[in-house]
């Protein structure tokens, strides 16, 4: 404690001194910023997606949810894509279109899907964005949501298939068409934010549909529905416990999951009638089931997202009258079996859906965790892959990125981190095909109490470092919260990244962390190397420190961390070296806290480069105020200073950064990094911005290519982006990019 305190007295004194010598005494007023003219040569890429969306493809980011037709095309659902595309269909590993009408402005897609000859049938919900939508019979009443079943024609899933005469007589209102297609199974109360899902969630938890019959489980009244497909009248309905995924048999039968809801799924065979039929097989110890097919056999395919991560396949004995496990698709273990986060053929990863066409090719969609009713999933990647009978991989298609940043690894050429992937490089190949998929980091079974699961959905922007021979993760999210560390064991984990430290920045971030202090203000260390939050493995600030809360998380090359805040100064928290189990130390001993230097009243971001003791930091004046308005940018002025650890820091100059929040698009700055000669700022839609690093001279703009239709959507990550320089002199710079489940790769060569 009295070094803490002697050294931030030290700290005090010196801005002190600084601000005497003119640092604040500048211009009273700073020059707009001015755009510069120069468009830079660089070569558009991206990684993570099959799709770059040149030509208008992408593939979707979650699915939840697949129905497969006889001639092998694949319809798919999810609760939601960041560009609308929650409700698509595949073939042969092409993107054939997309539904629309499932996302925004009240609408959302949901997580189950069904097809006959002439529909689609797809769940999703309605609501009426808190109120603001209020026409009757299309939104439902404010504090109210619908649950139900969008019917859409099969030839044109964009074109919806009206039944509700009244409502479809409306032409000109392209929302009462969809409400003339909409089937209400349920209506809830709006979900409150905060509040846990499954309260209010009373979603479709499965489908299927004959071209006479639709059936509909609505989960949460434990009641199958069976309506007419064309008039989507009711006809009847039977009790069932919990019912979701459904699949006909040839002969009229249904089979469904039960017990959704609970700890294990169970199989149940009906009558079209609803009686049950008792052959339907048990699960085996640690099956998690949640999806179920028929194929053109007769046999049963079940998705397993339990452990053994696989299709289980069941056929009929007849003589026993009952159905057996007879075979499998893909490895025991899936991607954690053998090299423990390993993708590949059959290496499944989150199973959420099974199909099967008439040719006996099976399907296979995954996203990372599994089925979640009332959740977007976990940001951990979708993907869809299409079997031969004989075990081969036909097809896949993946959407493997969102919120999500990359850095490049320092300790192999090549390969690249995001949030919790790993990619190699070739940049030898052709645009978009420079990537391959290498390691999934996420370890749910080893390592369920990895905060990627219970903290927040989206993994955020990743700053790896090398120390002492060992290679760390460090993470931040979507909203600053907090920064995750992860340690890697290559020999007994694999791909795998461990947990090892957590910085809790504000407690609202903090509050499904196991065991974990009151507030929001401590650092976890695993100390037994078991990767959970044990009790005895916190350490609280205890006023310390000021606690900032703020925007800016930077690790520095020796290790450093830096967190910045809006008026509490800038946190520095020192690398101690590794303890027994390879965590790297951080203690608020060893930590110390910088006041707000001139020419700064707020500050948002700190970008440390420690070879050369220089400081770049990023805020707001009193001549630049702060607008709350846009509370996730760097704000717009940048400063560097030399000899930042020195009594005497030094400012080498004072730049306007892009602030014209009235302009469209937006054009503010939301991240900023430093790597070679050059900084590198991201405008909130994707343009990037270099500037010398000496001079603070901008060189010139970065914008998306042809390659990816001219576009990237939002930069949803503070600081989401970053540089390496390569040996050739070639600059590949990533961008997170939301809106179609990539990361955007410039190569830029001076």
């Amino acid at each position: 404690m009295l070094r803490t305190l002697h050294r931030f007295s030290v700290v005090v004194s010196r801005f002190v001194v600084v601000g005497a010598l003119g640092v604040a005494a500048a211009a009273p007023a700073y020059p707009a910023y001015v755009a510069p003219a120069t468009v830079l040569q660089a070569r558009t890429s991206w990684i993570g997606n099959t799709f770059g969306f040149g030509d208008g493809a992408w593939t979707q980011i979650n699915i939840t949810a697949i129905a497969v037709a006889p001639d092998g095309r694949v319809f798919t659902n999810s609760p939601w894509d960041e560009s609308g595309a929650e409700v698509s269909v595949y073939k042969n590993g092409k993107v054939l279109g997309r539904a629309d009408g499932t996302h925004g402005w009240g609408h959302y897609g949901g997580n189950a899907i069904a097809i006959n000859k002439r529909y689609v049938f797809v769940a999703v919900a309605v609501g009426n964005e808190r109120g603001g939508l209020s026409k009757p019979g299309v939104w439902p009443p404010k504090g109210k949501q619908w649950f139900g079943v969008s019917r859409r024609e099969l030839a044109d899933m964009k074109r919806p298939a009206t039944f509700q005469a009244s409502l479809a007589a409306d032409k000109a209102d392209g929302h009462a068409q969809l409400a003339a297609a909409f089937l209400m199974v349920n209506e809830a109360p709006d979900e409150k934010r905060g509040a846990p899902k499954a309260e209010f969630r009373q979603d479709v938890g499965g489908l299927a549909a004959t071209d006479a019959l639709l059936y509909v489980a609505n989960t949460s009244a434990n009641r199958i529905e069976v309506y007419d497909a064309e008039t989507m009248q009711q006809k009847s309905n039977w009790s069932a416990p919990q019912p979701g995924r459904l699949a006909l048999a040839k002969d009229g039968t249904l089979w469904a999951l039960t017990n959704t809801q609970g700890a294990k799924a169970r199989l149940a065979h009906y009558t079209p009638a609803g009686a049950v039929i008792d052959d339907a097989p048990a699960s085996a110890a640690g099956t998690d089931a949640v999806d179920v097919a028929v194929d053109t056999q007769g046999r049963l395919l079940v998705a397993d997202n339990g452990p053994r991560q696989q299709v289980l396949i069941f056929t009929r004995d007849g003589e026993a009258n009952k159905y057996r496990e007879t075979s499998t698709l893909g490895e025991r273990g899936g991607i954690f079996s053998g090299v423990a986060g390993k993708p590949g053929p059959q290496r499944f990863n989150g199973l959420t859906g099974v199909g099967a066409d008439a040719a006996g090719n099976i399907y296979v969609s995954t996203n990372g965790i599994g089925v979640r009713q009332g959740s977007t999933g976990a940001g951990l990647g979708a993907t869809l892959e299409s079997y031969a009978p004989d075990g081969k991989q036909l097809w896949e298609v993946q959407g493997l990125l969102f919120v999500d940043g990359a850095w490049m690894d320092p300790s192999r050429p090549n390969s690249v981190y995001t949030g919790n992937k790993r990619f190699e490089l070739d940049l030898s190949k052709p645009v978009g095909q420079e990537w391959k998929y290498a390691g999934f980091l996420s370890g749910r079974f080893k390592y369920p109490e990895d905060p990627s699961f219970s903290v927040d959905d989206w993994p955020g922007q990743p700053i790896a470092r090398k120390l002492d021979g060992r290679t760390f993760l460090y993470l931040t999210d979507m909203y600053s919260d907090h920064l995750k560390i992860y340690r890697f064991d290559a020999k007994r984990d694999g791909e795998l990244a461990i947990p090892s430290g957590y910085f809790a920045g504000r407690e609202r971030g903090a509050a499904n962390i196991p065991n974990h202090p009151a507030g929001g203000d401590w650092i976890w260390r695993d100390d037994n190397g078991n990767g959970r939050f044990e009790p005895n493995e916190f350490e609280s600030n205890s006023a310390m420190l000021p606690n900032p809360g703020g925007w800016g998380w930077w690790v520095d090359t020796k290790g450093d961390i830096w967190h910045t805040s809006d008026s509490r100064g800038i946190n520095r928290f020192r690398y101690g070296g590794v303890d027994k189990v390879g965590n790297p130390l951080y203690t608020y001993n060893n930590a110390q806290n910088y006041p707000m230097p001139a020419p700064f009243n707020v500050v948002k971001r700190a970008i440390y480069e420690a070879d050369t003791d220089t400081m770049y930091l990023t805020g707001y004046t009193a001549d630049e105020p702060f607008d709350r308005g846009y509370w996730k940018e760097v704000g717009r002025r940048l400063v560097r200073y030399d000899r930042w650890s020195s009594d005497t820091p030094k400012q080498r100059y004072s730049i306007a950064l892009p602030w014209d929040t009235k302009s469209k698009p937006l054009a503010t700055t939301i991240g900023l990094t430093v790597e070679g000669k050059y900084l590198f700022s991201i405008e909130p839609v994707g343009m990037v911005h270099v500037y010398e690093k000496d001079t603070g001279r901008e060189v010139g703009v970065i914008k998306p290519g042809p390659e990816v239709g001219g576009a990237s959507g939002w930069v949803d990550v503070p600081n989401g982006i970053s540089a390496s320089r390569q040996a050739n002199g070639e600059y590949l710079i990533f961008v997170e990019e939301d809106a179609r489940g990539k990361v955007m790769m410039y190569r830029w060569r001076p």
